[in-house]
């Protein structure tokens, strides 16, 4: 059995999280997203020197790409039902550590079959937003920081900007290292502030809400069944038939799972095309010389963390699913106007940073409210199964933007089809979403 929330009134109420620990947790969490983002960046700054050692040609480079795409989403989707298992603090742990394996032995491997395996360990990296969402949002709910618990959409902002300064990073370190140890080196050496992270969330403490669940689980074992669904509705709670992936498309959680997850993989076209292949776009798209995107690529990470700040603050103040869904419209629209009439240097830069702004500047909302669309018992589970949904999308729109360009598309309008439309129509999808209001009515 697990438990969902019933607007019965509670007679007991949980622990409340420290002012110290919270603003430790707040800082782990940002530091162990930074520096996952920092490895799963790396491996694509890193691709075209692996493929020179190896000898691959450009298609060969693709499919390893995809191939590991493809094991990073099963490794991600797998996460979340182990963090609602052991908990949000080991989950910590195991996610940051497992971009630290992932980081060392990118460095050893010998080739395609044991990168692939290797780096599919990566997802364990990219689960560290589902977990940080889970966990932040337990124990903001019930901390004694009322500065944070007043701004706690704002401070997650903070937090998910791991995103960019994690790009930012890894280019940089990429600049400086490579030419001294190789890429070799340069993945061993990304090896060691993800364990020193992982040591350091070893004195995390666990949310008080899972503190609840283990222990009613532990009754339940031991056959105290109507004693824990005593304690259980003490605190306001009734017991769901199932929990886990099956708890996720039940009740008022499932309307959530179907509209986020067609929303996230939608809006990964974008991601796909406008971040993750950006210079591409730019170079072979609007004619950017080579030197001027990756110029491009600081400014836009840059325009990219304040987007995370102000919709983590406009998600407090105007509500998550409408922030969410108004700002990938706005993405949407303006990288339709970079694509179609920008000219000139100054107007693609400004429309390129606008557009990445409200593309990833939403997620800082999105992870958050992610957490408050799932109950204890699967929130770990719901985040992460949206979570990994990257994955697919990514992989769809490299597949679609392939088909087009060996059709005969130019790259300007399969990222116009691809990223543009697809940002814009995930915006439409996410008002579909319910509202965080009748998520807790």
């Amino acid at each position: 059995m697990s438990l969902e929330s019933t607007a019965n009134a509670a007679t007991s109420a949980l622990p409340r999280f420290g002012v110290k620990d919270t603003r430790r947790a707040t800082v782990l969490a940002f530091l162990a997203w930074t520096f996952a983002v920092y490895d799963y960046i790396l491996f694509g700054t890193l691709l075209p020197e692996m493929s020179k050692t190896f000898g691959w040609d450009t298609s060969t480079a693709s499919l390893v790409s995809t191939l590991v795409s493809v094991g990073t989403a099963v490794v991600a989707l797998a996460i979340g039902p182990v963090v609602d298992w052991i908990g949000r603090r080991r989950g910590m742990i195991l996610t940051v550590a497992g971009t630290a394996v992932s980081s060392a032995a990118s460095a050893a491997t010998p080739g395609i079959g044991f990168l692939v395996g290797i780096r599919a360990l990566s997802g364990l990296g990219l689960s560290e937003q589902a977990v940080n969402a889970t966990y932040l949002n337990e124990i903001y709910a019930v901390t004694e920081d009322e500065k944070i618990k007043k701004r706690r959409g704002l401070v997650y902002s903070l937090v998910q900007g791991g995103w960019p300064l994690g790009v930012l990073i890894a280019v940089a370190f990429v600049a400086v290292f490579l030419p001294l140890v190789g890429w070799r080196g340069c993945f061993l050496l990304a090896f060691f502030p993800a364990v020193i992270i992982a040591l350091l969330c070893r004195k995390l403490k666990e949310s008080p809400q899972f503190e609840l669940e283990l222990r009613l689980r532990k009754m339940r074992k031991q056959g105290q069944t109507a004693e824990a669904d005593a304690l259980a509705a003490s605190y306001g709670l009734v017991k769901q038939e199932s929990g886990g992936l099956v708890a996720i498309f039940q009740g008022k959680a499932l309307r959530n799972t179907l509209v986020l997850g067609l929303a996230w993989i939608v809006n990964w076209f974008g991601i796909q095309v406008f971040s993750v292949l950006g210079t591409t776009v730019l170079t072979e798209g609007k004619g950017v010389s080579f030197t001027g995107s990756l110029l491009m690529l600081i400014v836009i990470n840059a325009v990219g963390y304040l987007g995370y700040i102000f919709h983590g603050w406009a998600g407090d103040r105007f509500g998550r699913r409408n922030v969410i869904a108004v700002g990938w419209l706005l993405s949407g629209v303006l990288f339709c106007l970079t694509l179609t009439v920008a000219q000139g240097t100054f107007a693609v830069v400004t429309l390129y940073s606008f557009g990445m702004f409200f593309l990833i500047g939403p997620y800082a909302a999105l992870l958050f409210y992610m957490g408050e669309c799932y109950e204890t018992q699967c929130r770990a589970t719901g985040t992460a199964f949206l979570n990994a949904l990257s994955q697919p999308g990514a992989i769809v729109a490299g597949v679609i933007v392939t088909s087009m360009l060996a059709s005969g598309h130019t790259w300007g309008s399969a990222a116009l089809i691809v990223g543009a439309l697809g940002t814009f129509l995930s915006g439409v999808l996410m008002f579909a979403a319910r509202t965080a209001e009748t998520l807790t009515g």
